[in-house]
């Protein structure tokens, strides 16, 4: 089972975004490779911190986690470990992402390799895809077609000679305190460490092209409106021979269903029967998910009454089970009457039968509501 992240970072749920911050860096400086050579226990927890961090540092995740757990971040097989926008980060992101947070406790050492070059991330991309009630239900795979910027064939890159490649160059500065060491990002190769070399015919000052690429995202079932997935190394690729491409960020857009509406992981259907219907009980098929569903409505059902159709409704992103299928009875009363259905209802006013006269056990409009959402 995952650890918490509240947890991995030491902190409570109510912890404020400068709290998060500071917890992490502490861990992240606690579990640096460079403080703990070849202690794969260490980077372990220095990768649990950063994937905490990243979760809980940004609004929207948090309250994704904070509502769903991890189910929020896992079961979507595919995105290179990623998930919904947690997932086990590598290393390289790591240093790209927040390096700044912890770099100067390390002499700035967060995002190079061993050669001394710095990592460059590519930038992100971000897709909207839009899906079916169906598909939700189910899960689906899609092949989406995205442009995304990828190095020219043939492009070489060479190292920087401002920087010697660390994609920093270090100022003194003289101040009341004495002098002072800062380090700023190198202005002749962008932070990269390299410098374009050869480019080829097409390519753009930076030895990049656009090029239309196919991915295929696996989309679990139980995802809702608004939900961000993020597929690992499909985003923009960056310049130079050591770097990484950013991801591709996925959006979830549910199109509205024709009769059903979702609530959560419950799905209700408005069903309308007549007053005969109502009166003698009817068999009635109805919509759902995947194909129709009869139902059998009893002798002198009411209006207003629920019937819940267990399993029937969305899959839970935490692998409890499905929601259910409420079907909201309707008892529809005719706008128009001709004479021989007006003398009908005329002589039944004053029938005792159909006089309302409701059991005590029937629950009233509000205690249904009640119930709907317990």
């Amino acid at each position: 089972m995952k650890k918490d992240f509240y947890e991995i970072l030491g902190i409570s749920k109510g912890a404020a975004a400068d709290e998060i911050k500071k917890a992490y860096r502490k861990k992240a400086i606690q579990y640096h490779p460079d403080k703990n050579p070849g202690d794969s226990t260490a980077e372990e927890n220095f990768k649990l911190a950063a994937e905490a961090y990243e979760v809980l540092s940004d609004p929207d995740k948090k309250a994704r986690y904070d509502q769903y757990g991890h189910a929020a971040f896992d079961g979507a097989g595919g995105f290179g470990g990623g998930g919904f926008g947690g997932g086990h980060m590598n290393m390289d992101d790591i240093f790209s992402q927040f390096g700044d947070i912890f770099g100067s406790a390390f002499g700035g050492g967060g995002g190079f390799s061993g050669g001394g070059q710095r990592r460059v991330k590519g930038s992100n991309l971000r897709i909207k895809v839009k899906l079916t009630l169906e598909e939700i239900v189910n899960g689906v795979e899609k092949k989406i077609k995205v442009k995304r910027k990828i190095q020219a064939k043939g492009v070489s890159y060479r190292t920087c000679s401002t920087c010697n490649g660390s994609g920093q160059v270090m100022k003194i500065a003289n101040t009341i305190l004495g002098r002072m060491q800062t380090a700023a990002t190198c202005t002749t190769c962008g932070g990269s460490g390299q410098i374009l070399d050869h480019k080829p015919t097409g390519a753009d000052v930076h030895g990049m092209i656009m090029e239309d690429d196919t991915v295929s995202i696996k989309i679990p079932a139980g995802v809702v409106d608004g939900m961000q997935l993020k597929v690992s190394n499909k985003g923009n690729e960056a310049p130079g021979s050591n770097s990484i491409p950013g991801d591709l960020i996925v959006a979830i857009e549910e199109l509205e269903h024709e009769f059903l509406k979702r609530e959560g992981e419950n799905l209700h259907y408005d069903l309308y029967i007549s007053f005969p219907e109502a009166a003698l009980g009817v068999s009635k098929e109805i919509e759902a998910v995947g194909g129709k569903v009869r139902i059998k409505l009893e002798e002198g059902i009411q209006s207003g009454k629920i019937l819940r159709l267990k399993g029937k409704g969305i899959p839970s992103l935490n692998s409890y089970g499905n929601g259910d299928l409420l079907v909201h009875v309707n008892v529809w009363t005719p706008k128009t009457l001709n004479k021989e259905q007006k003398a009908f209802f005329d002589k039944m006013l004053t029938d005792e039968n159909f006089i309302p006269s409701p059991e005590k056990s029937e629950k009233s409009f509000f205690e249904k509501v009640k119930d709907m959402f317990s």
